[in-house]
């Protein structure tokens, strides 16, 4: 068995036949038939079903295709530590973020990743922790920053609590009860729902509902943070948010918040990442920066005397000269 095999019926899987898998990874049709026969021999079982409208795995080889990811996966990021453990600060990073560590975690974080990993490709998904699972799991992703959703996590995966989970009242500025202190002011208020846990079209009904208030009208639902920051800035609607949103430059200069007397908890933001198979140097100082940077109020600093600072200052100053390093032997 060889990382060609591996390439090879993840190739399959994701494009759905033999030809575009070929195509795909520039190869010709017959080698990629004759690829997937030998790893069928040597395990003693179809990995794949021949149809008419294209090749579907079975469930041994949807089984195979996921351990095939992730292996590919580590494949990429043993090659990405070498060469950045050797100076050559290349490759690539995959972070998950939900929207308030977006708004919160970076802008305090990005210029200075740029700054020590210039060369390497930054993948940032938006979205929340049920959807990067996988990603999480088979390598793609390489850490998760967000709204604990409630779940078991599986064993592979070790979750770290980052920020206490705090939400707002969110409204454009000049809102006509943007001056109100309390839920019961605002019952006659149309609502943009947002998406925090996978019950978050609920979440508001069930505030009101505690409060003995009536049942909020849900005149939205958004799962993308400028059509939320959009309708808000461009209507009367109102949005429970985390508190989060308003560290960010684009909108508080646009929205504000109403202060209601009621406590409105959140799931805090933790961090996940896998147990088993170590970040890249890149991966790992991208994942310090945000750390370090939801513990500060204000912009992330280099300049302190906090022990986590000097750790950072420590570590940029090992990639910078291990860079210049590279880039000396380079020229000669």
């Amino acid at each position: 068995m060889k990382l060609q095999h591996f390439r090879d019926m993840v190739a399959i899987a994701e494009h759905g036949s033999l030809r575009a898998a070929a195509r795909y990874l520039g190869t010709a049709q017959p080698t990629l038939t004759r690829s997937l026969s030998e790893l069928e021999r040597e395990l003693g079982a179809p990995l794949f079903e021949r149809r008419s409208k294209g090749m579907f795995a079975t469930p041994l080889g949807q089984a195979f295709v996921r351990r095939a990811i992730a292996i590919l996966n580590d494949v990429r990021r043993a090659k990405d530590e070498f060469e950045q453990l050797r100076g050559n600060a290349v490759g690539s990073v995959a972070v998950g973020l939900s929207i308030a560590a977006h708004l919160r975690l970076l802008p305090k974080t990005l210029k200075q990743f740029r700054r020590s990993f210039p060369k390497v490709r930054l993948r940032i998904i938006e979205g929340f922790y049920p959807m990067l699972e996988s990603g999480l799991q088979d390598g793609s992703v390489d850490f998760y920053i967000g709204p604990d959703p409630g779940l078991s996590l599986p064993p592979m995966l070790h979750k770290k609590l980052l920020l206490s989970g705090r939400r707002s009242v969110l409204c454009r500025a000049g809102h006509p009860l943007a001056s109100a202190t309390s839920l019961k002011a605002l019952e006659n208020a149309e609502w943009i729902t947002t998406s925090i846990t996978l019950k978050a079209e609920n979440e508001i009904g069930d505030l009101f509902r505690r409060c003995a208030l009536r049942e909020p009208t849900l005149a939205l639902q958004s799962q993308s943070a400028l059509t939320l920051l959009t309708c808000l800035a461009n209507s009367d609607l109102l949005a429970m948010a985390p508190s989060q949103w308003m560290d960010s430059p684009f909108a508080n200069h646009v929205l504000t918040t109403i202060r209601v007397r009621e406590e409105l908890s959140a799931p805090p933001i933790i961090l996940v990442k896998r147990l088993d198979v170590p970040l890249s140097p890149a991966a790992n100082f991208l994942m310090d920066l945000m750390t370090r940077a939801a513990g500060n109020d204000g912009p992330l600093r280099m300049q302190g005397d906090q022990p986590g600072d000097r750790v950072l200052r420590r570590k940029e100053r090992k990639y910078t000269h291990a860079r210049h390093v590279a880039n000396a032997r380079s020229a000669n």
